[in-house]
């Protein structure tokens, strides 16, 4: 079994994070190992990942040049991972490494990818608003049910990643890579616990901009949404038509005034500056993908 970390910030919650995985990963897995990833920590994580991977021998450290995102960090965890099994999961306690064998059983039942949804959300209104916008733009995405019950708390199997080891854009969803692998998701549900360290890194902003990139990063659905868009104004223009025709044919005058012209102009020029600007989102991820940019890159490792 390979534990990946995303490691962001979290000096204060590695130590206690890693104590209770050393008591857990024994009683479940005959061969595993914890490999932390540390993305562009600007406090003393790195240093912290380095004693750890001192005290055990199964700890593995990656320290990256800069922060490239949550996702960013998983896939270079998971291309690391050297077991049949992955676990990824967060670094602030809020994922209870007591409740892995609960994930186990449930993958050990016929399933490739098995998620851990809290059974209630220990965040604000807003967060938990931003998140359910997430889970909507990644359903979407991965066109599958499960969708709305993924979190960062996931067991999957390591074979799936050849279905995107080649994978090479810097806007990415592991998620949505995990379906181009197999279709058998799951969930189970667990229990989340409050974050007692530090603070959250995800912000209303952030969450909503990753819920962008994934819907113009791996869906159709925005470029669906504009032509039904222009479709549905299409037919509006013809029945302003029809209706000048008409008031023409009846009261021998056409419709009178400057704000009606302004207003129609205005409508129809605006759902076309929608449509370009959707257009030009996919074609900034075309620019980022022939500029070949790295999904990460690696400043070293403690083994």
């Amino acid at each position: 079994m390979s534990v990946v970390i995303p490691v962001y910030n979290s000096e204060l919650s590695l130590r206690v994070l890693l104590e209770r995985l050393s008591l857990v990963l024994p009683t479940i897995a005959r061969q595993y190992e914890v490999i932390l990833v540390n993305d562009g920590s600007k406090d003393g994580s790195w240093r912290v990942i380095e004693e750890l991977a001192e005290r055990y021998g199964w700890v593995c450290g990656i320290d990256m040049f800069r922060n490239y995102g949550q996702h960013n960090a998983l896939l270079c965890g998971v291309r690391a991972a050297r077991h049949e099994i992955v676990v990824t999961m967060d670094d602030d306690l809020q994922h209870a490494p007591e409740q892995l064998p609960l994930l186990l059983d449930q993958l050990a039942s016929g399933y490739d990818v098995v998620y851990g949804t809290p059974l209630e959300h220990p965040h604000e209104l807003w967060r938990n608003l931003a998140s359910k916008v997430t889970k909507l733009a990644l359903q979407t995405a991965m066109g599958a049910e499960t969708a709305r019950k993924v979190s960062a708390w996931r067991v999957f199997r390591t074979q799936l990643r050849d279905s995107f080891m080649d994978y090479r854009s810097p806007f990415l969803s592991l998620d949505v890579l995990l379906t181009w692998g197999t279709t058998r998701f799951s969930s189970v549900a667990v229990t989340h616990e409050p974050r007692k360290l530090g603070k959250s890194n995800y912000t209303f902003r952030k969450l909503i901009t990753h819920a962008l990139n994934m819907m113009t990063g791996f869906s159709v659905l925005p470029l669906q949404m504009a032509s039904v868009i222009g479709f549905a104004f299409t037919l509006f223009g013809i029945g302003v038509l029809a209706y000048v025709v008409i008031r023409y044919l009846l009261h021998g005058s056409a419709v009178a005034g400057f704000p009606f012209l302004a207003s129609t102009i205005a409508i129809f020029s605006g759902a076309q500056l929608f449509a370009l600007g959707i257009i030009g989102e996919y074609l900034a991820r075309m620019h980022f993908r022939m500029m070949e940019r790295p999904t990460y890159t690696v400043r070293t490792r403690t083994r």
